[in-house]
């Protein structure tokens, strides 16, 4: 074998095997996603602290302590998932948990205290942010899949379900008093409106 021909086996050899260390595309996202969902559920800590406080209803109240305490246990799976992949906790700041903390924040300062009103909004802006969370842990649990993580995968799911459950009880809490009770807060209904659009239409 020519000296030239050693060389370039050698410096492909250094280069896979630099390659082999790195961490792939899919890798770095997973971590990334990691790092902003580690930073959604504290910021989401705080903000159910906002949102338990500000509802009027014993039920909605009891339901957002609940996930209060389960979001404690969210940010310690996540510190366990990168204990997992070998990384140190991180987070990264999530704009799109901003964005919803800070919509609830404004329907507290738009709603009447102590409404039924204002419970019907807050839970809303709770469910957006469940399905934010049920999106970004879903995909998360997919990709530890892929990756054969089995561990990473089953402790996201159960995160996962959790999420999915409180969703469930925000919808049943509604439903089952809330909204109906709710639109009897002043004004008048508006049935009358639809029922007069539908037969002016036909």
């Amino acid at each position: 074998m020519h000296a030239e021909d050693s060389t370039s086996s050698t410096a492909q050899q250094q280069q896979q095997q630099q390659q082999q260390s790195q961490p792939s595309y899919l890798q770095r996202f997973f971590t990334d996603q990691l790092k902003d969902m580690y930073y959604a559920e504290q910021a989401l800590l705080k903000g159910l602290e906002k949102l338990k406080n500000a509802c009027s209803t014993e039920e909605l109240e009891d339901a957002f302590e609940k996930h209060r305490r389960q979001t404690e246990r969210h940010v310690t799976r996540l510190e366990k998932v990168f204990k997992l992949i070998g990384k140190k906790p991180e987070a990264k700041k999530c704009e799109a948990m901003d964005g919803l903390l800070k919509e609830a924040d404004t329907i507290i300062n738009e709603t009447t205290e102590g409404t039924l009103t204002r419970d019907a909004a807050l839970i809303i802006a709770a469910q957006k942010v469940e399905h934010y969370e049920i999106a970004t842990y879903g995909g998360l649990v997919q990709l530890a899949i892929t990756m054969d993580l089995d561990r990473a995968a089953e402790i996201l799911e159960k995160t996962l379900n959790e999420e999915e459950g409180t969703d469930l009880l925000l919808t049943d809490i509604a439903e089952s008093f809330i909204n109906v009770n709710a639109e009897q807060e002043g004004g008048y209904s508006w049935k009358k409106e639809e029922m007069q659009a539908i037969s002016n239409a036909f």
